[in-house]
């Protein structure tokens, strides 16, 4: 009796959270709400806010207060003994906080400004951001994207309060596909099925993911309930457009009528065990008797190229212990290779020590369709390379943005306009040059040159080349751009879209400091400029730019010549 109560906690029979009201009290919330204060969300909170609202994250009835959110930390347990283990908090600005307290209403709005709904507030806090780290993901590595998104992206406060909502987040595209936990199960009864296993994922899936799926059926006599997360996930993946039409193609080669999909608009926190088992909640909300935990589950390293961070073995464990509480079955998986004498894929677990295996992740997938290499016919199905090409051309036929940075000086933007003039000489694509000077002009006019602005500066120079890129165009880009954080953030977004090239000038300071002619370092030294990079402000060296060039003793034309040899060999030319 006492496991019954705690699974009925969740989505369980009719102890279903709905947020939404009826519309009654929408009309009256709407009246109030023009004379509440506002909190806008973006797009990571709005999966959140989705998924609290159609009762994914049963049973939470909002946003967290600081007691959850402290409980869920220290213990992965709500403050009434529910089983949690991630926090879900709205986090804000100093400046958005300040007019707030306790006790009070807010509205909430989309970034249109749309009313989504009415939260009553109960806390406000200051959370510690080291201690959360250490705690949900095991690491303060910025490293991790969990952990830098912490840091980076998240508002200084946190605040907690329960929700009357009046709207889901409006979507266009996809709505037969985007159902809620209830007309899910609904579907169930339909079709009566009373063992579904779930299966989460944020990457393509290919023959291995495949195969993973069609064991966990067989091992739990079960049908599959596929939800693929369409909401932020990690950095470097495909857009969830490309990966839904894949989808779309890999469910018609499961057996007939034994599978579904609904889309999980969800921000992935890449939290190893705690998201794995937060996975696991949503499963069992959307009725789902198992739940398919894989090889390095929610782990950053593991699908970005890096060490993982997280051991997949104690993942596994972890949820399926855990997941005893919550009633819901973990069907755990190694990592499935492919044999080729055999022609069948297995877990790495089950081959006997000296049989011939091979293996292509979804990493290896990626680069290989980014580089335009040939995907094995083992590998994945040929209309998932279909779709992957239409979206991802081969390098020839891609936008790409090169993106130089170094010292004031160093002869970037002498070596971006060789180079703009010898693409636009070449003439198979439209040419863009952003120079720092040129864009701060243009568009950043209003900016002073303060550390923060000049940051803000370089993002805008970001933003335009990843609009040019994503239309395959070429984008120029000629930047000091000092910082590796704000580098990093603007590869990331451009290389969802096509090709990236750092390029570091590497020319050294002294050299710099002889060809300026404006005399800017010899007012820096004399303290007259305060703040000026390669002075009394870093610049970041890039630890591995795909090109690295010394202007000393080089001509602009030989320095664009190193680039122009790299875009070659990469076969962007």
């Amino acid at each position: 009796m006492a496991e019954m109560e705690k699974t009925d906690r969740y989505f369980h029979g009719g102890n279903y959270v709905n947020l939404l009201v009826d519309p009654e009290r929408a009309a009256l919330l709407k009246k109030v709400s023009t004379d509440l204060p506002s909190i806008t969300l973006d797009d990571r909170q709005l999966c959140d806010f989705e998924l609290l609202t159609t009762g994914a994250f049963s049973p939470l009835t909002g946003f967290m207060n600081r007691s959850n959110y402290e409980s869920v930390l220290d213990r992965m347990k709500l403050q009434d003994g529910t089983m949690w283990p991630v926090p879900i908090c709205l986090d804000v600005s100093e400046t958005v906080v300040r007019p707030l307290e306790a006790g009070q209403s807010v509205a909430v709005r989309d970034p249109e400004g749309f009313l989504l709904a009415i939260m009553h507030v109960e806390d406000i806090w200051k959370p510690d951001k080291e201690k959360e780290a250490t705690l949900l993901f095991g690491t303060t590595e910025r490293s991790h994207p969990g952990v830098a998104g912490l840091f980076r992206d998240a508002g200084e406060y946190y605040i907690g309060g329960t929700l009357e909502v009046l709207s889901l987040p409006l979507h266009f595209d996809f709505k037969q596909l985007r159902m809620t936990p209830p007309e899910v199960r609904s579907l169930y009864k339909k079709l009566g099925w009373n063992r579904v296993v779930g299966f989460h994922t944020a990457n393509t899936i290919h023959r291995p993911e495949f195969e993973m799926a069609i064991r966990a059926m067989h091992q739990s006599r079960a049908n599959l309930l596929l939800l693929p997360g369409v909401g932020m996930t990690g950095p470097g993946d495909f857009d969830y457009y490309t990966r839904v039409r894949c989808y779309r193609h890999v469910v018609g080669y499961f057996p007939p009528e034994s599978s579904l999909m609904s889309l999980l608009p969800m921000s992935m926190r890449m939290a190893g065990p705690r998201e794995a088992l937060l996975q696991c909640i949503i499963a069992k909300n959307y009725g789902c008797s198992h739940f398919i935990v894989g090889h390095r589950h929610a782990d950053p390293g593991g699908q970005n190229g890096m060490a993982p961070f997280y051991d997949s073995d104690e993942t596994q464990s972890f949820v399926k212990t855990s997941a005893q509480e919550l009633g819901i079955s973990v069907v755990p998986f190694d990592e499935l290779v492919y044999l080729p004498f055999e022609d069948e894929f297995c877990p790495r677990d089950e081959i006997e020590d000296g049989t011939e295996t091979i293996s292509l992740s979804s990493l290896d997938i990626r680069e290989r369709i980014r580089t335009g290499r040939k995907i094995p016919r083992w590998a994945t199905f040929p209309e998932v390379v279909g779709e992957l090409k239409k979206a991802y051309p081969p390098p020839k036929k891609q936008g790409f943005t090169i993106f130089f940075t170094g010292l004031s000086g160093a002869g970037k933007s002498t070596i971006a306009r060789v180079l703009y003039a010898k693409m636009l000489e070449i003439g198979n694509r439209p040419v863009t040059l952003l120079d720092g000077d040129i864009v701060r002009q243009n568009l950043s006019n209003e900016l002073s040159f303060s550390k923060e602005h000049r940051d803000i500066n370089v993002r805008r120079i970001g933003f335009v080349a990843s609009e040019i890129t994503k239309n395959r165009g070429v984008a120029i880009c000629a930047p000091i751009a000092p910082y590796a954080a704000t580098r990093a953030e603007i590869r990331s977004s451009i290389e969802a879209c096509g090709g990236f090239i750092e390029v570091h000038v590497a020319t050294p300071l002294d050299v710099c400091e002889k060809r300026d002619r404006k005399g800017m370092y010899a007012k820096a030294r004399a303290g007259l400029i305060k703040g000026y990079t390669g002075i009394d402000d870093p610049y970041e060296i890039p630890e591995a730019p795909e090109v690295r060039v010394d202007t000393t003793g080089k001509s602009p034309d030989e320095a664009a010549q190193e680039i122009l040899i790299y875009l070659g060999q990469k076969r962007f030319i």
